[in-house]
């Protein structure tokens, strides 16, 4: 392949992706908004502060502080005082905001198994085949 058209498959690619992935975003906004979905996300995997929460997903802490806010109000996010920080707090998922997660997971899969169900089986493998070279890439 030319450097020419690497670099058009990789801008190409780059496209793709990001339309996928604000596709997936939008399928279950009906519960949650995108950055809300995000911002959970975060937390599946243990607790952070919002100082921690706003850099790992490049909001400004006011924003962050907004987005908390109304996480905790509908329930899915407890924020506790932190252990060793008295001027901080923990956030973490509550059960409520996990089954939100689950259920926003299950949309985004069922809008995903839909459009795949769509395929020949020929582009269905041939999508299996590209799912593992993208995973290689993101390995990088």
């Amino acid at each position: 392949m030319t450097p020419e058209t690497l670099s058009g498959l990789a801008n190409d690619l780059r496209i793709a992706c990001q339309r996928v992935s604000r596709r997936v975003r939008f399928e279950s906004a009906d519960e949650l908004a995108p950055h809300q979905v995000s911002a959970l996300s975060q937390l599946k995997s243990g607790p952070l502060t919002p100082g921690e929460l706003a850099e790992i997903e490049r909001v400004s802490p006011p924003s962050m502080t907004r987005t908390v806010n109304c996480l905790v109000e509908r329930g899915l996010v407890a924020r506790d005082d932190h252990p060793s920080d008295g001027r901080s707090k923990l956030l973490e998922l509550t059960d409520a905001g996990r089954a939100a997660m689950d259920r926003v997971a299950r949309a985004r899969d069922d809008w995903m198994l839909h459009q795949l169900e769509g395929l020949t089986k020929d582009e269905q493998k041939l999508l299996e085949e590209a799912t593992r070279l993208l995973n290689r890439v993101l390995e990088k």
